[in-house]
């Protein structure tokens, strides 16, 4: 069974050697809806996959960073990236450009290594994260899978080249919540949310 939850921000960015014109040269932004889509053989106590509210945690903290924030590729022009930074408090530095494609893949990665180190007590059995759909538009979206997430080909995702400015960090419930999961420590989900 595919359980989905939608989550909303507002991010700008530049996408930079695409063919569109504007989108390569230009600052834009977008309204992007992200789903996250979950999946097991197995039902919880409660009958689900995977209770939605859990997902309003950790989870949600980390999808919400980009919100109102601009997305940097660390791969852009320095004097570029230094005065986006300089002007913006809230920022995300990424290891890919912020495409569509690539937000599936980066939020996947995030996403799927909280939940691997995430134990959980409410009797959910193998959940796992099935894809993560990325809307840039209404009429345009990304969906990357596990493969598509970890694939060498498209660029290789490195966590700790995730990058969070300290505004987006002040607004998580703790701080270092991004600095733990890279370093692999343990999540209990709580009994009851």
């Amino acid at each position: 069974m595919i359980i989905r939850k939608s989550f909303k921000f507002e991010n700008a960015h530049i996408v930079r050697g695409c063919s569109s014109q504007r989108c390569r040269a230009s600052i834009h932004g977008h309204s992007y809806i992200i789903e996250i889509l979950f999946e097991s053989n197995f039902l919880d106590n409660g009958q689900m996959v995977y209770d939605f509210g859990l997902m309003k945690q950790n989870m949600k903290e980390l999808i919400d960073s980009f919100d109102h924030a601009i997305t940097l590729w660390d791969g852009d022009d320095k004097e570029y990236l230094e005065d986006m930074k300089k002007h913006s408090s809230r920022w995300v530095q990424l290891p890919v450009s912020p495409s569509a494609e690539q937000f599936s893949r980066v939020i996947f990665v995030m996403i799927n290594e909280l939940l691997k180190l995430t134990s959980m007590v409410n009797g959910e059995k193998e959940v796992r994260l099935n894809s993560v759909i990325v809307h840039e538009t209404a009429t345009g979206y990304a969906q990357g899978f596990e493969a598509d997430a970890y694939s060498e080909l498209m660029g290789k995702i490195d966590p700790e080249k995730i990058v969070f400015s300290d505004a987006v960090r002040a607004d998580w419930h703790d701080p270092e919540l991004w600095e733990k999961i890279k370093k692999g420590n343990h999540f209990i989900n709580p009994k009851t949310v």
